[in-house]
This record gives structure tokens, sequence and C-alpha cells, in this order.
């Protein structure tokens, strides 16, 4: 939420916010009608690509005949975001000042030289080269025009003079050098060698200005860095990186309040060591299915002593993920709660280390089947938008409950009718644990001919799709939150596929809902035989093979464009399992298409090619396409979606072009053959049919983070297993103790001391590494 004052107070604005890597947006909210005090709740997670200096969230009224006015926006450092992150913050607005807008560095090298001056006294020159600068600004979303100009400036003097200009370049490279003279005030003497005096030298300084080259208009601010000249009494010359700051030094002048933005936000910045490092670690909670009992593995103390840190399963599930050892440690950890589940209409509902770990694999798993399941359906409700709202006390006024009884059960209909064809799309990883667990079920309670429906009925309703349909927007279904009357409408359907979806409601009479309209709508599903469809239809046939049907990604972000032979047009960029095309507007005819069985290769391009960011390469039996995404993130967005639609390709090349063709050559090898093989290894993939690629050197310090951070919680778990091993008699356990599960306190206690050991190795690589700090002037 945002609160506006100050010159805004009276007015009531549309607005908007963005967010933006130092001045690159990379994401924006949808625009909340007039209010002072919006409500956006929107969610966005991203995985951050390229060095940066400032998150900044931009507030913006959204203007129909000219340009969207900003009216404020909040900051944050790099280094300040571990402050706040896993926290509400309410944060000031401050004013949107063209010269505070800065990014970016500049190399600079600085000395003194002793010269003879023309009537023979002994002078020096101070010398200053500009040698690049890194990381500019896009300027209207393309490169800059940069040009430095370099002053010496002091009390009463500023000489000043200007580089050339380097045409459509964040990082261009200068390698100018300029000569000042610095005399002394008074004549000089022989009594010593001439010395700039104490106070000249103390008050003189270098000022380095960016500017962007405009031609016609006026030349707009990149930044600039002041360097005292005294630091050259110290070194005969001083040669160091400085980043860019706003004009003035950033100097804040008072102004209005012009309001409050609140923000949650999460950061997480891991260094990751050589692989080499991690094996030990890696192979310990690879280990896990193996061990007995399952509570005494290196992944189930994970999860043990992480109880309150949902987040902390996710890496473990995917290192497990990619190493195929999902399924096996998964049933053993779902056999040891339904050892301790007493009722069969109770059988994984809670939320334990089992529950934790198939939400987490469902999310990674079946996004691309909720896409396919859902979301044309949930496109649908969210744009016809029909009256659906069935309380009494919440009623529009002219609304007909009976109409709207009746829209809600035709989309619960649509819903439900959705859920029960996609059986075939079910991965096939997701058919393997919905298995174990019917299985495991049958065995726990024998007599109950109904549990193993509910085991599977748990997940694939109540965790799945009626949390996707509650929440499209965080299962990337919707690009935004829906609105309130929407959310609503979405919330009775969410509620009604949860119960329909409870298998519990076999045994149930009709007259034991709470909910009238409930009844009524059990009554004639029951009339239509869906829950039995259901049972035969999705529960008993799933299959081990993976039909992939279409999916559909679309990109709305401006300044898409694809290569003509001399310049960039924007087109809409749509891609499904079966192909990739791009149309001059959303819904038009497709300009050209390209079948996805035929693409060889998706990859970055290199900047030079065409003095444009954020471009990738489709390469394919004809001339590749070369396009150029809204911003860095959408780039490695597209980049991770067509290279999983692709990767199993039997064509797909070894190796690549990073650069384009051009005046009979490749620019980035110079070999003059079109049809040259590349001179750079692809990208590598995975052949599996989770289509996921996964880090898990990143993975393994991700688990060794969270360890680190429950060392007390280990060493009280060590005490516990110390103690119970003992102690023979009457279990007497601290009440801590009793958080922990602990079957076999010796083998407890044997791999806890093996992670402990394996910690400390970790933790004395990262003290090695740590020790080598780069240095303040260092790239």
């Amino acid at each position: 939420p945002i609160h506006i004052s100050g010159p805004n107070r009276q007015r009531d604005l549309c607005t908007f916010c963005t967010i933006s890597l130092d001045q690159e947006e990379v994401f924006r909210t949808k625009v909340f009608d007039k209010s002072v005090s919006p409500f956006y709740g929107e969610d966005f997670y991203f995985e951050i690509p390229r060095p940066f200096q400032c998150l900044s969230f931009y507030v913006y009224a959204k203007s129909v005949f000219q340009r969207d006015l900003p009216v404020g926006k909040v900051s944050i450092r790099k280094d300040d975001l571990c402050k706040y992150s896993g926290k509400e913050h309410w944060f000031s607005l401050h004013p949107v000042d063209p010269n505070s807008e800065v990014q970016g560095k500049v190399h600079l090298e600085m000395r003194l030289n002793e010269v003879i001056t023309e009537n023979g006294s002994l002078g020096q020159h101070l010398v200053v080269r500009i040698i690049e600068c890194k990381e500019l600004p896009l300027i209207s979303g393309q490169n800059c025009d940069p040009y430095a100009t370099v002053s010496l400036v002091g009390p009463a003097r500023s000489d000043q003079k200007k580089t050339k200009v380097k045409k459509k370049t964040s990082n261009p490279q200068f390698e100018e050098t300029f000569f000042f003279e610095v005399t002394r005030s008074s004549s000089y003497s022989k009594k010593s060698h001439f010395q700039v005096e104490e106070e000249d030298i103390e008050k003189l300084e270098i000022k380095v200005d960016l500017w962007n080259n405009e031609n016609l208009a006026q030349d707009v601010f990149l930044g600039e860095t002041r360097v005292p000249v005294k630091i050259l009494r110290n070194d005969h010359i001083h040669k160091a990186w400085y980043l860019l700051q706003p004009k003035g030094n950033g100097s804040k002048s008072k102004s209005d309040d012009l309001g409050s933005l609140r923000l949650k936000l999460t950061y997480i910045e891991d260094t990751v060591l050589p692989s080499a490092c991690y094996t030990p670690l890696c192979n310990l909670l690879l280990k896990s299915p193996d061990v007995k009992p399952i509570s005494a593995s290196a992944a189930h103390i994970l999860g043990d002593i992480c109880r309150e840190r949902y987040e902390a399963v996710l890496p473990m599930v995917r290192l497990l993920l990619h190493h195929n050892r999902f399924v096996p440690f998964v049933s053993a950890v779902a056999a040891l709660e339904l050892d301790n589940t007493q009722e069969a209409n109770t059988i994984f509902r809670g939320n334990s280390l089992a529950t934790r770990c198939i939400d987490d694999m469902m999310k990674i798993v079946g996004k691309n089947y909720l896409a396919v399941t859902l979301k044309p359906v949930i496109d649908e409700i969210c744009d016809s938008n029909k009256a659906c709202e069935i309380d009494p006390n919440k009623l529009k006024e002219g609304d007909n409950v009976e109409v709207n009884k009746e829209n809600l059960q035709v989309y619960v209909q649509k819903v439900f009718s959705s859920i029960t064809q996609s059986s075939s799309s079910c991965p096939p990883l997701m058919c393997d644990v919905f298995r174990s667990l019917r299985h495991l079920a049958c065995k726990r309670f024998p007599g109950d001919p109904h549990v193993q429906y509910s085991a599977v009925s748990s997940f694939v309703f109540l965790r799945f799709f009626a949390v996707a349909v509650l929440s499209p927007h965080s299962f990337q279904l919707r690009s935004h939150h829906p609105d309130p009357e929407i959310s609503r409408t979405l919330t009775l359907i969410s509620k009604t596929i949860q119960t329909l979806g409870s298998w519990g409601s076999l045994s149930k009479k009709l007259s034991s809902f709470k909910e009238t309209y409930m009844y009524d709508f059990f009554k004639s599903f029951q009339e239509d035989k869906c829950i039995e469809k259901v049972k035969k239809v999705f529960f008993n046939t799933l299959k081990d093979s993976c039909v992939c049907p279409d999916r559909e990604v679309q990109k709305r972000a401006q300044g898409r464009k694809r290569l003509g032979k001399r310049n960039f047009k924007k087109r809409w960029l749509r891609v499904t399992n079966r192909e990739l095309s791009y149309h001059k507007h959303k819904g038009k005819e497709a300009l050209c298409t390209i079948s996805v069985k035929n693409i060889q290769a998706v990859e970055k391009l290199d900047e030079s090619a065409f003095n444009r960011k954020n471009m990738f390469q489709v390469v394919h039996s004809e001339k590749p396409l070369y396009v150029q995404a809204g911003n860095c993130v959408e780039a490695s967005e597209w980049l991770e979606v067509l290279g999983q639609v692709t990767r199993c390709n039997e064509g797909r090349l070894a190796t690549f072009h990073p650069s384009n063709y051009t005046s009979g050559s490749w620019q980035c090898c110079k070999s003059q053959s079109n049809s040259a093989p590349g001179c750079k290894p692809c990208t590598t993939t995975m052949l599996a049919n989770l289509q996921l690629d996964i880090d898990c050197d990143r993975e393994t310090e991700r688990i060794f983070s969270f360890l680190s951070s429950n060392d007390t919680k280990l060493q009280n778990m060590e005490d516990a297993c110390a103690s119970m091993a003992v102690y023979q008699g009457p279990q007497r356990e601290q009440e801590e103790y009793s958080k922990f599960t602990i079957q076999e306190p010796k083998e407890t206690f044997q791999t806890l001391k093996q992670l402990r050991n394996i910690m400390e190795e970790l933790q004395r690589q990262h003290n090695i590494r740590n020790d080598t700090a780069a240095q303040y002037g260092s790239l």
C-alpha cells in the first residue's frame, strides 16, 4: 500500500509502481484507480541477473494525454537490503530529480608530473586519464551516447576538458588523458624543489561528469565523481574505480512530504564456493532415502530443525529432484507421518515435512501442468467477471442470488471439468509420488476403502488446484492480483473445489454442509456422478507417460523487437510447446512461425552485436531470430522458457556464435563462412522429464546457510541424542528436545557429527575467501 500526501494530497490519482535495478525497470504493477491510499498487493519474485547498486521503487501518476508523472521514489542501496529482508516497512517517498538518477562507475588514473616551464622554472602538471566506464543507464530503453567532462576545481579556478562522444554503449572505453597546470601562488624559490602549497592542494579536486549527448536537445546528466588532489601526497600514481554520484554529491534539499510506500522485501545473497567444496554435504543429503530410520538422515534433520522456516525445504527438494532421489525420500517421510496418524480422515492435513516437500515438488514440477489445466478457465472467469456473490449480507443492490448461484455453479463445473480431463497431462514424477501415497495409505488403513483417494486428493485438490484458483498470480496464471470482486469469486470457487475434492465428503450426509449453496452443488454433482468420474479417470489412471500439450507464455513488456534486414521493430512474441511465433499485435495473425522441434539453440547475444542490451538469439534451420527483451529479467525468463521447450530437441547444436554475421564474417570469431560452426559451447542441457535447470552447488550453499543459522538447534538435538542414548529408562526429555524426531539416538547422533564436521570445513572455506575482501577502488 501507499499513502500519498504533500502537493498531491487533495488529488485522486490513478497510480502504479515500477521496480527498477538502478535505472532499468524490470516490473510494474497494475494501475490503481483514483485514490491517495492505493493498495497494490502484488508479489514479484525474480533472480537478479547482473550487478546493481540500488533497488528502486517509483510511484507514477497515470496520464492519458501526456507522459506519466513521477510522484516519488524509494531507493534502497544493495548493501542495505539485508536490513529490511523478511519484514514490512513504511518507506518515505523522495522526489524524482533527474540529477539524482545515476548509476555506473568510472575508472580514473591520476598522477603529478614535474615539468620545466617556458621561463625555466620548475612546475607540476596534474595528469588525469579517464580510462572507461561501466554500467551506465539506458536512455529511453537504448544504450546512451556518453561523453565525460574532466575539471580541475579550486577556490579561484575551474579548468574543464571534454572527451569524445562514444556512440551507443553503456560501457564506453575513453582512454583519454588530460593535463592541468598546477602553479604556486608566490614566485619560485631555489631553496627547495617545487611543491604545491599545502593550502592549495587541500582545496583542489578533480571533478568528472558523465553526460549523454542529445545532439539537438539538452544533454542528460548521468552522474559525477569528485576526487581530491591531496590523495596524491601518498601515492605518486593513483588508479581506482569510483561509483558515479548524484549532482552535488547527493545533497538533498528539504522538500514537502510526498507520502510513503509499504514494502515487504526478501533478499537472499549467497557466496557459492567451487563444486568440490560441496561434495561431502551433497553426498550426505543424497544418502538420506537409504538411512534407517529416515528420521536419522541429514535431509530429515534439516526439515526438523527448520520447521518454522518453510522455505528451508525448497533447496533440499530441488537437490533431490535433480539426482532422482525425491520419490524414495518422500515415500519414507510419508510412511513415518502415517505411523503417527490415528484417523484416516486427517491424512496429510498438517504442515509436516512430507506435505511441505510434496507442496514444493508440485510447484516446481507442476507449473506447466497448472498453466495447461487452469489458465484458460481462470482467464475466462477474470475476463467475463460475472457476479457470483451468494452471501445475502454481501450482495450488491440489484443482484439476484439465484442468478449468482447459477453463475458460480457454471464456473465450478468448468474448473472441475478441466481438472478431471487433465489426468493424462499430469507430470510423471507427480504420478509416481501419488501412487506411492495411495499404496502407503492402503497399508496403514486397510479397512477404509476411500483412504487411497483422500491421500491423493489432500494434495491434488486442497494443496494444488484449490490454492492455484485462490491465488492465480502466485502461480503465474495471471499477471496481477485480481480485483476484489473477482477475488471473491475465485475464493468461492476454491472453497467449493476443496469440499468437492475432499473424499471424506462421500460419507457425509447432504444436510451436514454448513453452507446451503454447497448442499445444492454437492447434490448436483452427485446426480452427475462427477465424483465417481474423478475417481475413475484421475486417480485410477495416473499414467507413467507424459502427454505434453500446448502451453502459452506471453510477454507484454515494451521494447521486445525482432531483427529485420536493417532495423528493429516491435513484435508480440508467443511460445507454445509446438511453435514460436511473432505478431504485429496481440491476437493478430502470426507474421512468422518457427516449429519448436526445429529450434537448434537458444542463447544470449553479445551486446556488441547490435549495441543493444538484453538480446538473445533463436537458432533454427533458417536464419537466426534476434530478439531484444524489455529488460534483463525478461531476457533471462525468455531464455529459461525457450530452453525448457527445446531441451529435448534432437538437432540441438553443441556450439553457437555469440555475435552476428555481418560484412562477410562472424564478428565473434572472424570466420568468413556463414555456415561455420559456432565458436562457443552451447548452454548445457539436462534431458529429463522434469526439464529443470538446477544449480546443485547453489542449492547446497542455501542448505549450508540454513544449517549454520540453526547451529544452536543442531547442538540441542545432539545433546538430546546423547542424553537418550545414555539414559535408558522412561524418557524425561527437556521441552526443547520434544520438538525433534529422534527414533534411533545413536544413528541420529552419528549423522549430526558428520554434519557438524562438514559445516566446519565449509565455514573454513568461506573464511579463506572472505579474507581477500575487495579493496576500495577495485572493479
